[in-house]
C-alpha cells in the first residue's frame, strides 16, 4: 500500500498551529468528505481510499497517510498538493 510521510517544520505558537491544521481538516471535509477526530495533539483523517494522521509537535508538523489502490496511483501529485498547503499555511 503506497503511503505518504512527511515532517514539516513551522514557527507557529501550539494554539495557532492547531487552528491551521483545523482549518486544513475542515477544507478536505468540505470538498473530499473526510472524516476527522482530534486525539491528543493527533488529527486522524480517513475517507474510502485514505487514511492518516497530522501530529502535531512544536516546531513540526508529522503528516503520514496510507493511500489505497487508486490513490496510490496519484501519490506524487498528493504529496505535491500537501506540500504547497504546508508551506502556504505554516512557512
Amino acid at each position: 500500500m503506497p503511503s505518504i510521510d512527511i515532517r514539516h517544520s513551522h514557527s507557529l505558537p501550539p494554539a495557532q498551529a492547531r487552528q491551521a491544521v483545523q482549518d486544513v481538516a475542515e477544507k478536505l471535509a468540505e470538498r473530499f468528505g473526510v472524516d476527522y477526530l482530534w486525539q491528543g495533539d493527533t488529527l486522524a483523517f480517513s475517507r474510502s481510499g485514505v487514511d492518516g494522521k497530522i501530529a502535531l509537535a512544536p516546531q513540526q508538523l508529522h503528516i503520514t497517510a496510507n493511500l489505497g489502490f487508486l490513490l496510490g496511483a496519484m501519490k506524487g501529485p498528493i504529496e505535491a498538493e500537501i506540500r504547497r498547503v504546508l508551506n502556504e499555511r505554516f512557512g
